[in-house]
């Protein structure tokens, strides 16, 4: 059994869950062995042993099928798209379009500016095979409409883009939306916040949606490592933020046929999965 397994079957909202459904197997199964009573009256008499331990065990079974964890996600009609939550690295999996997370200045060197276990690191490891002149050039071509808002002095890239400018880097089958939404200071420290990610985010989907022509587009848990939301915003609000904000731009215009949030193994292992499936359901009513 997975430790991911493992935590959901320890978690409250799984018992919850179990309990319910176990009870309303017995309260039905109750009703209709009444009714039967009813019309039959003679037939039950000296069966009622077996007909307790029939009860408990078909109670039973209904609520683990109907409570036991299953992949977290959710299809939606109105808007028609998909949203699912899956556990591994967002670099090896294979969507049609990939955001990644970037500052104002668009900072490539590794390692004093961009630190090598952030996600940039890794993203110009993997992708662009550590060449960071390869990187920066595609980035500059990306921003060569979009203006500078203003410059900062400090080492590396000097250059300020608004919050939410988004660089699209466009490769043979897939996208890169590099979306800026943490700004540097001066001794290259990043920092975000709560309406810099809200207002990163809506210009992400609008990118999305004018370039992305469809498809599914994979997100990593943003907020955390160098923007330092974890404080305000961990992993789990994190997931429910971005859900929520692609939720509102699908209502807006089309953005794209699935999202697939992907998260960390180990940071997906410590999410109540349960209560974002629960969360994925309540936007389906609205």
């Amino acid at each position: 059994m997975s430790g991911a397994l493992l935590n959901d079957l320890k978690g409250r909202r799984f018992w919850k869950n179990f309990a319910v459904h176990a009870l309303s197997a017995v309260g039905l199964i109750a009703v209709l062995a009444g009714l039967y009573d009813v019309f039959f009256p003679d037939v039950a008499e000296g069966v009622g042993a077996w007909m307790t331990i029939i009860t408990v065990a078909t109670a039973l079974i209904y609520a683990a099928a109907r409570s036991w964890p299953r992949p977290i996600e959710q299809q939606y009609e109105a808007p028609n798209v998909k949203i699912s939550l899956i556990r591994g690295d967002i670099l090896e999996h294979n969507a049609d379009h990939l955001v990644i997370g970037m500052q104002t200045t668009f900072d490539t060197a590794t390692p004093r500016i961009i630190a090598r276990t952030s996600l940039q690191a890794q993203f110009l490891d993997k992708i662009y095979g550590g060449d960071v002149k390869r990187l920066d050039g595609e980035l500059d071509q990306a921003l060569s409409d979009k203006a500078p808002v203003g410059a900062i002095m400090k080492p590396g890239k000097t250059k300020v883009y608004e919050v939410g400018t988004v660089a699209v880097l466009e490769q043979a089958t897939r996208s890169f939306f590099c979306v800026a939404y943490s700004e540097m200071d001066a001794k290259n420290v990043a920092r975000s916040s709560i309406e810099n990610l809200w207002r990163g985010l809506d210009q992400l989907w609008r990118e999305v949606a004018d370039r992305a022509n469809g498809g599914a587009v994979a997100v990593p848990v943003l907020g955390g490592g160098l923007a330092r939301l974890s404080q305000i915003l961990p992993a789990q609000d994190s997931v429910r933020f971005i859900i929520l904000s692609f939720m509102f731009a699908c209502r807006r215009e089309r953005v794209c046929d699935e999202l697939k949030i992907v998260v960390q193994p180990a940071q997906y292992d410590r999410l109540d999965r349960l209560e974002i499936q629960a969360f994925l359901m309540s936007l389906r009513a609205s």
